[in-house]
């Protein structure tokens, strides 16, 4: 895997860009806090969490974790919730984070408070 991160100097858990060199690309659609019987759990926490499990679940499939992604997309209905999400989605990388953006919107699917939109990349991938 060849990739170099450049890290945000003032600590928020994104980096200000990343060079990637792999050679395949996942795109995985937005994610919303949708559990395994298709209800939107309630809360910007439990959203939060479960768009996040819900990416990784993805991620499972191929063989690869959050260390492969390299770009986050995270649409918010209330801006207001950047916090607490990014207390949160910090969890969730262990070591750099991806590039990112944050947009306030003024919908999402099902009512949802926040989605996750995230391209991840590696060199090997197993089904």
């Amino acid at each position: 895997m060849v990739r170099k991160m450049l890290r945000a100097s003032d600590g928020l858990p994104f980096s200000k860009a990343v060079i990637s060199g792999e050679k395949y690309i996942m795109e995985i659609s937005g994610q919303i806090g949708l559990n395994n019987d298709g209800e939107l759990t309630k809360g910007i926490e439990a959203q939060t969490r479960k768009a996040l499990e819900n990416v990784g679940d993805i991620l499972k499939e191929i063989g690869w974790s959050f260390e492969n992604i390299i770009k986050v997309r995270i649409f918010l209905a209330d801006m207001g919730d950047y916090s607490i999400v990014n207390k949160i989605y910090s969890g969730y990388f262990k070591e750099g984070f991806p590039s990112r953006v944050a947009l306030a919107v003024k919908e999402l699917p099902l009512g949802a408070l926040i989605e996750f939109d995230c391209t991840a990349c590696g060199d090997e991938y197993n089904f």
